[in-house]
């Protein structure tokens, strides 16, 4: 595994981005159902729905994703 992982640091930030996004997939549509550790439980989804309804009635509340990462970036 450490070889892998060695290769994997080489790789550019475009590519580990989408080597994440194809492991990804293949835990979400993992036809085995051995991913049911990544359901949300009941207050999960309320509070998503409560995020999501707060949104829509205020979308100027919330912060452009490019003022996020470049604070997150500044640290």
């Amino acid at each position: 595994m450490s070889s892998l992982l060695e290769d994997i640091k080489k790789m550019p930030v475009s590519e580990k981005i989408q080597l994440v996004e194809d492991i990804w997939d293949t835990i979400a549509t993992d036809p085995s159902g051995s991913h049911s550790i990544l359901k949300l439980s009941k207050i999960e989804l309320l509070e998503l729905d409560r995020r999501r309804d707060a949104h829509q009635a205020n979308p100027e509340s919330g912060i452009p994703w490019k003022d996020v990462r470049s604070k997150l970036f500044r640290r």
